[in-house]
C-alpha cells in the first residue's frame, strides 16, 4: 500500500523520479511513453463505446444497455488510470535496474471488454426488445 501511495504521488511530481536510480537510455523512456499513450488511446476508445452504447441504442432494454455502458465506461476510466500508474512503475525500474513489473491488469481489461462483447452478441442475435 505504501508503495501505491507513492505511486500516485509521482503522478501529479513525475519529475521526482529524478531522485530515483539512474537515467535510463531515453529511447526506453520514449517507448515507455508510446505504450502510456496506447492506454490512453485505448482508455478513450471505451468511453466512447460506453456513450455510444447508451445514445445509440435507445431500444435496447435500460438495464442491459446502463449496463454496458457502464461497463464500457468504468474500465475506460480504470484503463486510464493504470495507464499512468504502469507509467510510473516502469520509470522507476527502469532508473533503478529492475525488471519491469508484471500486471494482471491487461487480463482484466480483456475480460471487461470479452463480456461486453458476448452481451452485444446475445444482443445482436436475440434481436433488441425496447424496454421503455
Amino acid at each position: 500500500m505504501i508503495d501505491f501511495v507513492k505511486d500516485v504521488r509521482l503522478w501529479f511530481a513525475p519529475s521526482r523520479l529524478r531522485d530515483e536510480g539512474e537515467t535510463p537510455d531515453y529511447r526506453f523512456s520514449l517507448a515507455n511513453e508510446r505504450t502510456f499513450l496506447a492506454w490512453i488511446r485505448t482508455s478513450l476508445a471505451l468511453v466512447g463505446g460506453g456513450f455510444a452504447v447508451d445514445q445509440f441504442l435507445p431500444d435496447l432494454r435500460w438495464g442491459v444497455r446502463v449496463g454496458m455502458a457502464f461497463t464500457l465506461l468504468a474500465v475506460g476510466a480504470a484503463c486510464a488510470l493504470r495507464a499512468v500508474n504502469h507509467w510510473v512503475r516502469c520509470e522507476r525500474a527502469m532508473r533503478r535496474g529492475e525488471d519491469l513489473p508484471l500486471s494482471r491488469f491487461p487480463v482484466l481489461l480483456s475480460l471487461g471488454v470479452g463480456l461486453v462483447a458476448v452481451a452485444m452478441v446475445a444482443v445482436v442475435l436475440l434481436g433488441w426488445t425496447s424496454g421503455r
